[in-house]
C-alpha cells in the first residue's frame, strides 16, 4: 500500500506540529466566536467537533486523492469577523449564514472561478506573499527567547545540529528537545486527563437578509481572500500542482455538510500548510502528502475529544509552540523569499507584496495578505505600463 511505503517518523512529526500551531495559534478565537453567537456549552463543543472532522476529512481525502500534501483549516479572520458580526442575531439565523456563505464557497470553487482569477498572479508574487505571510513565524523563535532563553536556544541549537546531522528528524527531535527542557523547567502545566467524547449538536438554519448580508457575504470574502489565495500560494510557491478547483470546491461541500453543527468556514491552510510542505517533512516532496494525512487524523481526534485535546495543547508554553512553529517553517521561508526575488523584473512588485503583507495591515476585515497581493499585482501593471511606454518613445 503506498501510504504504508510513504510513512515516515518526520512525516507523522510534521502533521502533529502542523495541528499543534493551527489550534494553539486560534482555538481561542473560535471559542470567542461561539461565545459571541450564545453558544451554550455543548454547541461550543459541537463546533470544534464540527470544524475538527471537516478539517480532517478534508486533509486525509484531498491528499491522498492528489498525493500532495493539501492541508485545510478553520478560517481564523472569519472567526474574528464572526466575534462581532454575530452579535444580536440568533443562532439558527447564523447557521443559515454559514450555509450560504459555505455554498458560496462551493460555487466559487467548481465554476472554476477562483482558479482562473489566481492564474493569472506571477508566482514572483504569490511566493512575496508567502514568505510575509511567515516571516512574523520565523521571528517568533527569537522573541520567545526574550521570556524563555534557555528553551529557545535549546531547540534553536537542536534544530541547527540536527538539521546537519539527520535533517529528516530536525523537526522531531526540536520538539523532543523541547518538551524535555519545558519539563525541567517545571514549565509543563498539570493536566487532569479525563476523555471526553464530542456530541453533535444540530441547529435548524433559519434566513434573513441582515445574517446575509452582515455575516455570511463578509464571511465568505474574507475566507476566500485572506485564507484561500495565501494558501493558493504556499501550494505553488512549494511547487506542487494540484486542481484547485475541485480542492476550494470539495472544502465547501464539506462546509456545507458541517455548518449545522457549527463548521462556519474551511478553506486551505497557509501558515500551518507550509509546514507539511516543507522539506523538514520529508525529504523527497513527492511522500510530504503523508504529513497533511496525519494531520488530518490529528484533527479528527481533537474534533472527536474536543476539549481533552485542547487541555493538553494548552500544557505547552507558548514559547515552545513559537519556537517550534518557526524552526519547522525556516526552509518555506528561505525557499519563499528565493522565489520571490529569482526575477529582477518582478523583484520590486514581489518585495511590496512581501513588505505589505509582512505589516500586517487590516482594512474592511480583510487581512494583509490580501492587500499585499493587490499592492504587488498594482506594482507590476504599473511597472510594466511604464516599461511599454518608454518602448513605444
Amino acid at each position: 500500500m503506498p501510504l504504508l511505503r510513504d510513512v515516515s517518523p518526520a512525516a507523522v512529526a510534521a502533521g502533529f506540529v502542523t495541528v499543534l500551531v493551527g489550534f494553539t495559534s486560534s482555538a481561542a478565537i473560535v471559542l470567542q466566536a461561539a461565545q459571541a453567537a450564545g453558544a451554550t456549552p455543548a454547541e461550543l463543543a459541537s463546533w470544534i467537533w464540527a470544524l475538527g472532522l471537516g478539517m480532517g476529512i478534508t486533509c486525509i481525502g484531498l491528499s491522498l486523492r492528489y498525493r500532495v500534501p493539501v492541508v485545510t483549516a478553520w478560517s481564523t479572520p472569519g472567526a474574528a469577523m464572526l466575534i462581532t458580526a454575530v452579535a444580536g442575531l440568533p443562532m439558527s439565523e447564523i447557521i443559515g449564514a454559514f450555509l450560504l456563505s459555505a455554498a458560496l464557497i462551493t460555487l466559487a470553487g467548481f465554476s472554476g472561478l477562483f482558479e482562473r482569477l489566481l492564474g493569472r498572479i506571477p508566482i514572483a508574487i504569490a511566493a512575496g506573499m508567502l514568505g510575509g505571510v511567515l516571516v512574523r513565524f520565523g521571528m517568533d523563535v527569537f522573541i520567545a527567547m526574550k521570556t524563555a532563553l534557555g528553551l529557545g536556544l535549546a531547540m534553536f541549537f537542536s534544530y541547527l545540529i540536527t538539521r546537519r546531522l539527520k535533517p529528516r528528524y530536525a523537526v522531531l527531535v526540536t520538539l523532543a528537545v523541547g518538551l524535555a527542557v519545558a519539563a525541567g523547567q517545571g514549565r509543563l502545566a498539570a493536566v487532569e486527563f479525563g476523555w471526553q467524547w464530542a456530541h453533535p449538536v444540530w441547529t435548524t438554519p433559519s434566513w434573513s437578509w441582515s445574517a446575509a448580508i452582515g455575516v455570511a457575504i463578509p464571511l465568505f470574502i474574507v475566507t476566500m481572500a485572506s485564507q484561500n489565495v495565501p494558501g493558493v500560494a504556499v501550494i505553488r510557491s512549494s511547487g506542487y500542482s494540484v486542481p484547485l478547483s475541485p480542492v476550494i470546491g470539495w472544502t465547501g461541500v464539506a462546509n456545507l455538510l458541517l455548518a449545522p453543527f457549527g463548521g462556519y468556514a474551511l478553506n486551505l491552510a497557509a501558515i500551518t500548510a507550509a509546514i507539511c510542505m516543507g522539506r523538514e517533512a520529508h525529504e523527497d516532496p513527492a511522500r510530504r502528502y503523508v504529513a497533511a494525512v496525519a494531520a488530518g487524523v490529528f484533527y479528527i481526534l481533537i474534533g472527536l475529544s474536543g476539549a481533552t485535546v485542547g487541555a493538553l495543547f494548552a500544557a505547552l508554553p507558548k514559547e515552545l509552540v513559537m519556537a517550534i512553529a518557526g524552526l519547522a517553517l525556516f526552509g518555506t521561508i528561505g525557499s519563499g523569499l528565493a522565489t520571490a526575488l529569482a526575477n529582477e523584473q518582478d523583484r520590486e512588485p514581489a518585495l511590496i507584496t512581501f513588505l505589505v503583507t509582512a505589516s500586517g495591515l487590516t482594512l474592511f476585515g480583510i487581512g494583509s495578505a490580501f492587500w499585499g497581493l493587490i499592492a504587488g499585482v498594482l506594482a507590476l501593471v504599473i511597472g510594466r505600463v511604464g516599461t511599454q511606454a518608454k518602448m513605444r518613445g
